[in-house]
């Protein structure tokens, strides 16, 4: 790039600086488009995934964090789609927590929906995993599999026990929708609560063609908020995880509950993170289209020198925000991409 003003500004340790003076500290990685799981407000029923040719190898997806961690980055967290039915998903964990081991990280987690844990908790946990999140809107069996058109309740639960046996802290992470689930919230606080579990609340996001109307399920946590008050005692807190979520205790459990509110109340002014899709794209922004094609660049050159470059030239078109808004006129999302390609 010739033009000053339009390269990211570096610190003196060489940290990734956006053009609004934001450290870009945390990166998101998904790792598959794939889930075994069809979530009404995420995914179509009949999805047609991503030919693998498609996708970064395991070598690729660890050559490209590594970059970003010599550039900065402290959290990583892998999704998906479900990051754990990834074929060999274990190995690129096991060779990223070196970095864990070096301390050039501070944190490896991962966002699941559960289904896979009691299978790969222990492995996790060994390789330096303390933190995860499991994705899960309800604990009614029927409307489970409901909303995942095909999960199975029991063995996600299994999968929460087991990775608490493992040593692993789990959050549960809920999309709060109209008419299924805001009745089930306060009873979610205290089941969660009830086993050491923060519980974090999160808008549906207008990401990708379902077949349901969004503006049919759209529940504003402002009013979720409001409810609880009623039931709860609720403090707010300064927790953060580095994350998008505000806090706040709740006086008669001792737990705390986190609210995502992308549409009443956005997150923007904090944002540290970037995503990196299971194709190679880098988004800047969750919801805005803007990208940079990072696997052209790690497939041009066995050097990181274009990688890095490609980076950077990236991290300078970091915008100020998103423009979620959930179109009542049109129905349509305000991102085209699924959110399984995204990452969660």
């Amino acid at each position: 790039m010739q033009h000053s003003q339009t390269q990211p500004l570096v610190s003196p340790v060489g940290q990734m600086i956006d053009p609004f003076g934001r450290a870009i500290t945390y990166l998101r990685v998904s790792v598959t488009d794939r889930c075994d799981f069809r979530c009404t407000y995420c995914m179509a029923e009949h999805m047609t995934f991503l030919p693998k040719k498609d996708l970064l190898t395991l070598e690729e997806l660890d050559r490209i964090c590594s970059a970003f961690i010599n550039r900065g980055v402290r959290k990583l967290r892998l999704t998906g789609g479900e990051p754990l039915v990834r074929k060999n998903i274990m190995h690129l964990v096991r060779s990223l927590s070196r970095h864990l081991a070096s301390g050039t990280l501070d944190e490896l987690t991962l966002t699941t929906n559960g289904s896979q844990l009691v299978r790969f908790a222990d492995e996790l946990a060994d390789c330096g995993i303390r933190r995860i999140n499991v994705s899960m809107d309800t604990l009614d069996p029927g409307k489970f599999r409901e909303i995942t058109r095909w999960g199975d309740l029991s063995r996600v639960l299994e999968g929460i026990e087991a990775a608490q046996k493992a040593g692993i802290s789990v959050k549960i992470n809920a999309v709060a929708l109209k008419n299924f689930n805001e009745l089930e919230i306060a009873h979610m606080i205290r089941w969660a609560h009830g086993r050491n579990m923060d519980l974090t609340l999160i808008e549906t996001m207008p990401m990708g063609e379902i077949e349901f109307d969004r503006t049919d399920q759209y529940l504003p946590l402002s009013q979720v908020r409001a409810d609880l008050a009623r039931q709860f005692t609720l403090h707010d807190s300064l927790y953060s995880t580095g994350g998008p979520a505000r806090y706040v205790t709740i006086a008669e459990t001792g737990g705390r509950l986190g609210f995502i509110t992308p549409l009443t109340h956005n997150f923007c002014e904090s944002c540290n993170r970037v995503r990196l899709t299971c194709t190679g794209m880098l988004y800047m922004c969750l919801g805005q289209n803007d990208d940079a094609d990072l696997r052209q660049a790690v497939r041009a050159s066995e050097s990181d020198a274009l990688l890095s470059e490609t980076i950077d030239e990236a991290i300078s078109r970091k915008p100020k925000g998103h423009d979620f808004i959930i179109d009542r006129d049109h129905n349509r999302p305000a991102v085209a991409r699924h959110m399984s390609l995204t990452g969660g």
